[in-house]
Order: structure tokens, then sequence, then C-alpha cells
């Protein structure tokens, strides 16, 4: 007589989540898919009740069934919240996050088109002590051969996706405009021909912009990103020339002048925080309503804990309170259906509606490389000219994709441990790999400094979420691509 195998019955259990309430409402954030779930009725005394247990199919139905609640209801909610994952059974095996195919398709290259700047900011992450970067014996410009070979890189790589972009980057971009101007002639050329769309965007202290780059800007559509801290009693802090002068009186009218010009592409402004600037509404305020930004992002420096500028545990706390009366101030805005100008908000409410569950931080790497003046290809543009993440050259040999497909194998989710029991992995994935090199002397390394940081965050902006969905959910339409 031949033995039957005993199958284990199936069971239930909450699934990894992480529970907020919004507008009167509560919802699940669910990891590692990164969807959203509302939670209400049978739904939701379904998961609160195997929070503190597992049950099998027949003990949920016989237990609500006692509830007052028909048995088709209970197995048709039982078959959806398994299928949203807010349940787990004991008969699947968690999915860890797939590699990437082994040639995944460049989108983006930054070319550093200069390592050279007229300004000399404290905390510059190219020149400051904390700066990782060898650039003795290199170029000081790159020529147009060099940037021509990163764009038919970019093309080659690009595979079959139909959009490209590229980033012009420095030291200070608009010291190379000759050959800036040239690459988007010689881009919009050559991805015609391959029936490629291609789009360009740069990062400028602003300092020298003139009628004519700023004509050409706009001309060309190309987005812009202006590194400024607020106004002149903040900017001036960090952001000064090299005799130490202030920058604000410089920049502000040029600034005010590439606002009211160039309208077919977005601009914005990017505030670096450090110890000593760190008032998020007043520089918010004066970026929006002084100067006329209509999006402002925020980042803290990327700095060793010994820096005078670093932003202590306290003050990223301070930091956070600061966020949250902007978010719940761009709450209020989606409410009513108007635009709100805090991009960190915009940005993470984006990858939290797309359901975005990251197997990296970004695309450095994957999608974007960065390109120095020389010519070499580098994991991103805050990498170039550094002896780490180096991954070939645009004119011997281009991609080098054994280190490239190395460096994805190592810096994925799945190797990151310390991740693995957090919930906001999804969103985080580790963190930035040039801040966890400034910290730990390692790319791969988990940015643990910001973690409780980075769980507050997100938490709030769940929460906006939650709110906007309630209240306004069309809103919810602009972030769906």
């Amino acid at each position: 007589m031949s033995a039957v195998a005993e199958v284990t019955p199936q069971t239930y259990r909450s699934a990894e989540a992480h529970a907020f309430q919004a507008a009167g409402a509560d919802f699940l954030y669910l990891v590692p898919s990164g969807a959203i779930f509302r939670m209400e009725g049978l739904s939701k005394e379904i998961v609160d009740l195997l929070r503190a247990t597992e049950l099998s199919r027949d003990e949920i139905i016989d237990c609500f069934k006692g509830r007052g609640y028909l048995p088709g209801d209970i197995e048709g909610t039982l078959d959806d919240l398994e299928q949203a994952e807010a349940l787990a059974s004991n008969h699947v095996k968690p999915v860890k996050p797939a590699l990437p195919i082994q040639n995944f398709p460049l989108q983006r290259v930054v070319l550093n088109v200069t390592n050279q700047c007229n300004l000399a900011c404290t905390y510059c992450y190219e020149y400051s002590d904390d700066k990782i970067t060898k650039p003795d014996g290199k170029p000081k410009y790159m020529t147009r051969d060099v940037a021509e070979a990163a764009i038919e890189m970019l093309i080659l790589e690009s595979s079959s996706r139909k959009g490209i972009h590229v980033t012009f980057f420095g030291g200070e971009t608009l010291l190379n405009f000759p050959v800036m101007r040239s690459t988007v002639e010689f881009a919009i050329s050559k991805a015609a021909e391959v029936g490629k769309e291609i789009e360009f965007s740069l990062t400028t202290n602003a300092t020298l912009l003139n009628d004519e780059i700023v004509g050409f800007l706009s001309e060309k559509r190309i987005g812009v990103t202006v590194s400024i801290d607020g106004d002149r009693e903040l900017n001036d802090k960090m952001r000064v020339f090299h005799d130490g002068r202030g920058s604000y009186e410089v920049i502000a009218p040029k600034i005010k002048k590439l606002l009211k010009t160039h309208r077919s592409n977005s601009i914005g402004a990017r505030v670096t925080l450090t110890s000593q600037v760190s008032d998020v509404r007043r520089i918010y305020q004066h970026l929006t309503t002084e100067l006329g930004f209509d999006s402002v992002g925020f980042s803290p420096a990327t700095a060793s804990p010994d820096r005078l500028y670093h932003i202590g545990t306290q003050k990223m706390d301070n930091i956070l309170d600061s966020f949250a009366a902007l978010a719940w101030e761009y709450r209020d805005h989606a409410v009513e259906g108007r635009q709100h100008g805090f991009t960190n908000v915009s940005d993470t409410l984006k990858e939290l509606h797309s359901g975005v569950s990251k197997a990296y931080p970004c695309g450095a790497g994957l999608g974007l490389l960065g390109v120095s003046t020389a010519g070499d290809i580098s994991l991103c543009h805050r990498f170039v000219d550094s002896p780490v993440g180096k991954m070939g050259h645009v004119k011997d040999g281009g991609v080098n994709h054994d280190a490239r497909r190395e460096f994805l194998s190592t810096h994925h989710i799945g190797a990151r441990y310390d991740c693995h029991t957090c919930w906001a992995r999804p969103v985080c994935s580790g963190g930035c790999y040039h801040e966890a090199f400034i910290h730990y002397g390692d790319t791969a390394a988990a940015n643990l400094h910001y973690c409780d940081w980075i769980r507050g965050w997100n938490d709030l902006c769940l929460q906006i979420y939650g709110e906007i969905s309630v209240r306004n959910p069309s809103f919810l339409d602009r972030f769906s691509d």
C-alpha cells in the first residue's frame, strides 16, 4: 500500500505592512509590494484578527459567519485580500526582488562637462574635505568629441527605449556652454536618425546666465535646476565666490529673468540644507514668493559627521517637523485642486501612487550613468573622476557591462540585509550610494543614520496620500504615467 503525503493546511496571517490613518480612514501600506490598501468593513476586521494569530481559511470563514457575515462575502473578501497581498499564506514563499535583465537599457547620461566652478561652496561634494574625486591630470573641460561619443553611447545602450535624456552637470555647467550647446544640436540630430525622442536638463548656480544662454535654454526646451539656498543671508552662508563674496546679489536678477523668459520646460530650485541653513519654511517662502520658483526641493548636505555643516540628529528631527508643515500645506492645496511647489512631497507621492517597490535606491548604474570630462563612465555624476564606480570609457570600449552587472548584483536590496525588516524599503531601498560611501566607506552600505528620518518622512507622505485619496482623488491622476 502506497503512502499518502500529508498536506499541510493552508493558513493565513497579516502580511508585512505599515498601518496608518488619514481623513478618518484606515490604510495599509503593503510591504514589499508597495501597494496602498484602504481598510474598511469586513476586510479591516479580517486583517485586524490576523495580526495576532494565524488561521486556516475554514477557521476564518467560521469566525466571521459567527459575526453575521455571509460565507460568499467572506470568501470573496479573502480572495481580494490575498490578491492584494494584504494577507500572507504559509503556502506561498516570499519572493525576493528580481535582479534586472542582463543588459538593462540606458535611459539617461549625466555629462560632467567641466570639473571647474566659479563658486567655492563650503559643502560641495566635489571640492570640500569630503570629496572623493581625483581630477588631477584630467581635462578641466569636456571636449566636443568626448561629449558626442557619450551621446552615441547613450543611443546605442538605450536599446529599444523610445525616450532618452541628457543632463549637463559640473562643476558649474555653464562654464562650458559652447560644448553644451553643440552637444544639444548633435544629440537632437543623432536621436532623430534612429527615431528616438531626446530631452535635456542642466544644473547651474545661475551666475553665468545671460540673454544668449537663457534664449538657447528656452528654444531647446531644456529643463533647469538652480542651486540656491534661500534669501541673501542664508544663501551666502555657504554659496560664495572664491574671494568670499556671497553669490545672491549676482544670481537673484538672473534667476528672475530666467523664470520670466524660459517657459518651455520646468525650472526648479534645489536647496542644500546644512546645520547653519535649515529654516525650510523661510527658504521656501522666499524662493517661491520673492524669486518666483514654481518648485523647490530640499536635500541635506552629504558630509562626514565631524564637519561643522553636518546636520545632527536633533536638527534633522527639526527639519522633519518643518517638512511636515509644508507637506500639510501641500495637502491643503491638493484638496482644493491647486498645485504646490514642495517637490519632496510630489516626488514621494508619485512613487507611492505608482506602487514602486525598488530593488535599487535610484537609477545610478541602472538606467543612468555619469561621464567625466575625460570620457570615463561612472556609476553617476557624483562618482566621476573617482576610483569608485568605474564602468568604462565612452571612446574606449564603451560601457563595461561586466562591471555594471557586478555592481547591480552586489547593491541589490536583497544584498542589503539591514533593510530586510524595514517597512519603508520599497521607496528607500537603502539610500544614496554616495552618502553611504562618505559615511561608511562602502557604496553597498545602508544609510542607517537616516533610517528613522526616512521612515518618519514616508509615514507623513502616506498620510498626505491617504488624505488626498479620500478628499480629492482626481488630484492623484497627475502622478499616473
